[in-house]
Formats: structure tokens, C-alpha cells, sequence
């Protein structure tokens, strides 16, 4: 699909009270037939207000300032919580407070700030581990991202583990960190990557799955909720039917960690990975969980400080885990707020938070699907099936990116376009691109309706040149 062209918007810095952003590169097109069309999705939006005054998007959206701003003249309604998540205000004081109060290097000072710090750091590991329910803490490696942590595994594990001829099951569905850093390995060792493509729900076929598993399966690596399709693998399955072979499981769980009860015990995955910015917390920070036998197998993937218990001129001998993993300074007022997130979403408590993203994310299924052209990725919600709370779609004949420049220069509304590093899998839809619009605990039904009816007007706007 060819995009039309548009100017983007500039962007005025915010004031202390942050109320406006930006200006307007379009002349505001109102198109009666689109609003009367959608009356119905409009009018639904004062109902869900009022429904809605104590529902947990409305109780907690006070805790996230970002979100009580208007952009490009519009009350901004933010849908991309998949990209990256907002922050809260006790995270963001967390991070302060870091720096302004005890900042200093951790594990190497015996002063007052130095020991303050580590205490906080190692203090967010247990905080960490609690969370996914890891044994023990230092079975959680921090790391600056997940796209790291998978490149650790790779990189350690895989480079010692895989040979020729050795097999990694993959999805197409898989995020591109979950696939580049195999194929690097794989170019290196000579092992072979198979995948499995959807199933006629638009599923990665995970009996397909078990039939691929076989003896020379070394390592399954696989999404827990896809960031595309929205669906949801059966990972306790697929770790039996691994482990029956002796092959080990990665967990990409950046897309339920945040949304879920992630219990990495009753999984049974020898590693999982996940990123802060997606929980709640800043950017830079991600971990890695790995089983303690497994950890404790596995070379240094980076040299430095740190990481190791002796240095000599011609060798050296290295910690034990995490710290093995860890060279350099760390991220540490990051590490620290992150744990802030988890205090937070551990205080609002994560089933309250899936139950109300499931109902939250049905209502934009819904609502998405009633209008004309629109085209969905990924299985219907139904009793059985509960999909992430995000919805990638196309509109027929409109490029998703003119959907999203225009949602955001007229709507003040902000979903993503692109291919969201699944390239592999627009390919196999047939696509080039996807729009998406993805949930988090702090959206609203109103949310919703506030960007079902500017769709429509975007539609009606580029309808109108044809």
C-alpha cells in the first residue's frame, strides 16, 4: 500500500502544568456521514464515562500525569502501551531520588551511599524474583533489555550448547529479537531453525509445534502473548513436550509480564525474558531468568569489571551468577525503579489488572470489528480464547501509517504503525504494515470510543479522494 504524504508534527516544550502540545498540519475535515455512522460509538462514550467512574483505568489514571495533556489541540488518548508503557509518579520520584539522595557505584564502596545503593539494587532482584516467583534471586540477571537478555542466552548458552545439525524451534510470529540473535548463532554453530506458521485462527499452530519437536530439538524459543496477533501460547504444554526431548524453552514474556500472573516456577521455562519500560518502569533496564543448573553452565557474555573473582595477566576466573553476566556498572537507579513498578502494580495486584485488561480489551475488539473495512490480525476473543488487550488491524485501501499520522494530528490519539519488528509474520499475512492500538491497566473504555469515532473521521477523510 503506497502512503499519502504528510507533513509531521512539531512539538512546543511542555510547560509546568502541561496542557498543550504541537499544531495542527491539517485543515480539520468533519465529515457528517462518519459521525452519524458512529453516533452510536460517540453517544457510548458519556455512557462509559459514568459506568466507568470507578472502574481501574479511571482510579489509577491520577498517578500518570503524561496522560492529563492535550496534544495537537486534542485531549491525548494514548494506545501504544505495547511500544512502551507510561510511567507513575512513584516510579518516576524512585529514580529521583536515586540520584539526588544516595548515588554512587554499587558492590565496590564501603561508604554510606555506595551501600545504600546496593542494598536498593540487589534489593529490586528480590523484588524481581518475587514477582515472576523465581526461586531465588539470583536466578534473575539484569540486563539493559530483553533484546539483550536473548542475546545473552544466545550468545552463552547457545554458542556452547548448539552443533551442527542441531535444531532451534521458532514461531513466525516471533518478535525480530527472538529471531536475529538465532540466526547469528545458528550462522556460527551450524544448528538449523524451523518454524511454525498460524493456524486457521491466526494462531501460531502449536500442534504443528509438537510435531517439529523432536530429538534434535536443543532449544524451543517462543512468545508468550504475541505483540501482533494478541494471542497467547499454552507455554506450560510446550515446555513438556521440549523437556520430553531434552530441549530447554526461552520465554519472550515481554507482552504478559506486565498484563498477568507470570509464575516462572509453574512454567517451568528454563529461561524468560522481559523489559521494565513495558512494566511500568524506565527504559534500560530488562531481565533475564534463568534457571540456577543453567546459569551456573554458561560462560561470561561480556567481559570487564565486575563480573569477575580474579584477574592475572594471561587468565581469569569469573563470578558466580548473576553478577557473571553482569560486567560494568549496571543500571542502577533504573534496577531501583523498576522495583518501584513492580511495588506498584503488585499493590493494585496483577489478576485485578489481567481481568480488567480482558474486559478492556474485548470491548476494543468489538468496537474495532463494527467498523467497515477494518481487518483484525489474530484469533476472536470467545470463552476459550482471550487475546492480549491490543489490536493490530489494516484498513482497507489506507496505509497504517496515514492512519496514524492523521489519528495523531487531528485526535490527539497515538497508536503505532509499522511492522512491529514482525516482519516475518506481515509477510505471511501478506502485508507490508499493521496500525495498532494496545492497553494498559490506565486506559478506559471512554479511551476506546474516543478512538473508534476518530477512525472513523480518518477514514472519511481519506475516503473523500477517492
Amino acid at each position: 500500500m503506497e502512503g499519502v504524504a504528510m507533513k509531521l508534527p512539531s512539538f512546543k516544550s511542555l510547560a509546568p502544568n502541561a496542557i498543550s502540545i504541537g499544531h495542527r498540519s491539517f485543515s480539520r475535515v468533519r465529515r457528517s456521514s462518519s459521525l452519524s455512522v458512529f453516533s452510536a460509538a460517540s453517544s457510548s462514550a458519556t455512557v462509559a464515562t459514568s459506568s466507568e467512574s470507578v472502574s481501574l483505568g479511571h482510579r489509577v489514571r491520577k498517578d500518570f500525569r503524561i496522560l492529563h495533556q492535550e496534544v495537537n489541540g486534542s485531549k491525548l488518548v494514548y494506545l501504544d502501551s505495547a511500544a512502551t508503557s507510561q510511567k507513575p509518579s512513584v516510579v518516576l520520584e524512585a529514580l529521583q531520588n536515586y540520584y539526588e539522595f544516595y548515588n554512587s557505584n554499587v558492590h565496590r564502596g564501603i561508604h554510606y551511599l555506595s551501600a545504600k545503593a546496593t542494598d536498593e539494587f540487589e534489593l529490586a532482584r528480590k523484588k524481581v524474583a518475587r514477582f515472576i516467583n523465581a526461586s531465588d534471586s539470583k536466578e534473575i540477571v539484569f540486563t539493559r533489555n530483553a533484546t539483550e537478555a536473548i542475546n545473552l542466552v544466545a550468545y552463552s548458552w547457545g554458542l556452547l550448547n548448539l552443533k551442527p545439525g542441531d535444531e532451534v524451534s521458532l514461531t513466525v510470529a516471533e518478535h525480530h529479537s527472538c529471531i536475529v540473535p538465532w540466526q547469528l548463532v545458528s550462522e556460527k554453530t551450524g544448528a538449523v531453525l524451523k518454524y511454525v506458521m498460524l493456524n486457521e485462527d491466526e494462531v501460531p499452530d502449536v500442534d504443528k509445534l509438537r510435531e517439529m519437536i523432536s530429538p534434535k530439538t536443543k532449544l524451543v524459543a517462543v512468545h508468550h502473548v504475541s505483540n501482533v496477533l494478541a494471542s497467547c501460547l499454552p507455554i506450560e504444554e510446550i515446555v513438556v513436550c521440549a523437556h520430553n526431548v531434552g530441549a530447554k524453552v526461552l520465554v519472550d514474556a515481554c507482552q504478559s509480564v506486565p498484563h498477568m500472573v507470570v509464575d516462572v516456577q509453574k512454567l517451568n521455562a528454563d529461561f524468560l525474558v522481559a523489559s521494565s519500560h513495558k512494566m511500568c518502569g524506565p527504559t534500560g533496564i530488562g531481565f533475564l531468568y534463568g534457571k540456577s543448573d543453567l546459569l551456573q553452565s554458561m560462560p561470561p557474555f561480556l567481559g570487564g569489571g565486575e563480573m569477575i573473582s580474579d584477574v592475572f595477566l594471561d587468565h581469569s576466573t569469573y563470578a558466580e551468577p548473576p553478577s557473571r553476566f553482569e560486567a560494568g556498572t549496571p543500571a542502577i537507579g533504573e534496577a531501583i525503579a523498576l522495583g518501584a513498578a513492580i511495588d506498584y502494580l503488585s499493590e493494585i495486584g496483577m489478576p485485578k489488572i489481567h481481568e480488567y485488561e480482558v474486559e478492556l480489551g474485548k470491548y476494543l475488539y468489538g468496537k474495532l470489528s463494527a467498523l467497515p473495512d477494518v481487518r483484525i490480525y489474530g484469533p476472536r476473543p470467545s470463552e476459550s480464547v482471550h487475546r492480549g488487550a491490543l489490536c493490530s488491524f489494516n484498513v482497507e485501501g489506507l496505509h497504517p501509517t496515514d492512519l496514524a499520522t492523521f489519528l495523531d494530528q487531528q485526535h490527539g490519539v497515538a497508536i503505532r504503525s509499522g511492522h512491529h519488528c514482525a516482519q516475518p509474520l506481515h509477510r505471511y499475512l501478506g502485508v507490508n504494515a499493521s496500525a495498532r492500538a494496545s492497553l494498559y491497566f490506565y486506559n478506559t473504555k471512554e479511551d476506546v470510543d474516543s478512538f473508534v469515532v476518530a477512525l472513523a473521521d480518518t477514514v472519511s477523510f481519506f475516503n473523500s479522494f477517492k
